[in-house]
């Protein structure tokens, strides 16, 4: 299965004043945009408040999704993982890991954890605007 970063438009109800209108991203796992697009439109379906639009539907690829149950900011961590050969020889792979964290110190040490094992260098680590991640339905 693909991931699929999907940008929505629509009204909300924001409370206990009129609706507002919201652009927020998703993350679906599906075969295709379309039916990711379809997925995404159910889930939602009760907090949408008149049309919605998806504005963006682009795959998205991840070397690794990190979890974590009772976090809900999602942090993106652009990694280079180094592998030496057998002749000595030094490779560096890009990979982007998407981490689940209450905060970006916690995102930072949750990869730390999780990559105990390999040789790394973190390039970058930034707040991510994906709301919320939906895998595929078995």
């Amino acid at each position: 299965m693909l991931f699929y970063e999907i940008k929505v438009h629509y009204q909300r109800q924001t409370g206990e004043d009129n609706p507002g209108a919201v652009k927020e991203t998703y993350l679906v796992e599906g075969l295709t945009c379309a039916d990711v697009e379809n997925r995404l439109m159910e889930e939602i379906k009760p907090l949408i408040f008149g049309d919605c639009e998806v504005v963006s539907c682009k795959k998205a690829q991840f070397y690794d999704m990190l979890t974590s149950p009772e976090a809900s900011n999602w942090y993106k961590a652009r990694v280079e993982l180094i592998t030496v050969e057998d002749n000595g020889k030094e490779t560096r792979k890009a990979v982007t890991i998407l981490v689940q964290a209450t905060t970006m110190e916690f995102a930072f040490k949750n990869l730390k954890e999780k990559m105990s094992n390999l040789d790394y260098e973190v390039i970058s680590l930034q707040k991510s605007p994906i709301l919320e991640v939906f895998r595929a339905v078995d």
